[in-house]
């Protein structure tokens, strides 16, 4: 995180040393990174304690990956692994999310496919995403699918919520596949 942070500092102090008319192209450092630089700050300040993050490149904010382990609910003692690709549109967009653990989830499918309203880029309740949102909007919303946010009500894996209604027990024992 530093090293992206570095290179904005760098970039910034040495605009004035450029002959003009040259072309910057190369050293323009993106509206995306710049904002990734302050909110991977922000978030690091206040990752839930149930969340890890780790940066496979340091040099790329935008691509990271966010570890889940529960402390309370169904998925207790888990631990869940979300790979998080920030696009170039971003804060106009959401970050694209994936689950890479397999998980017996109402909101989670089988292929990592994850039911998050503040994710979804046109949304008709109005919780979707905006441009105010954050990356710690993200983790606070995927850390909160294990408990208070966990919805068999409006399932997108169907046939979890439905083994839910069915036999309580036999989906506590089949959370992770």
């Amino acid at each position: 995180m530093l090293t992206l942070a570095s290179k904005l500092k760098k970039e910034d102090g040495g605009k004035t040393g450029r002959a003009s008319g040259a072309s910057d192209s190369t050293h323009r450092v993106s509206i995306r990174d710049r904002l990734l630089t302050k909110e991977v700050a922000e978030l690091e300040a206040n990752l839930p304690s149930t969340c890890k993050a780790s940066f496979p490149d340091e040099d790329k904010l935008h691509h990271f990956q966010l570890a889940v382990s529960p402390d309370e609910g169904y998925y207790q003692s888990g631990r869940f692994q979300f790979e998080i690709d920030v696009p170039e549109a971003y804060n106009m967009v959401p970050p694209k999310v994936r689950c890479l653990t397999r998980i017996w989830h109402p909101n989670i499918t089988e292929n990592g496919e994850i039911c998050l309203s503040l994710l979804r880029e046109h949304s008709i309740d109005g919780t979707g995403w905006a441009p105010t949102r954050t990356l710690k909007d993200v983790v606070w919303g995927l850390n909160s699918l294990f408990t208070d946010l966990l919805n068999f009500d409006d399932p997108l894996n169907i046939d979890a919520a439905e083994h839910h209604l069915r036999d309580k027990e036999d989906f506590r024992n089949k959370l992770t596949l």
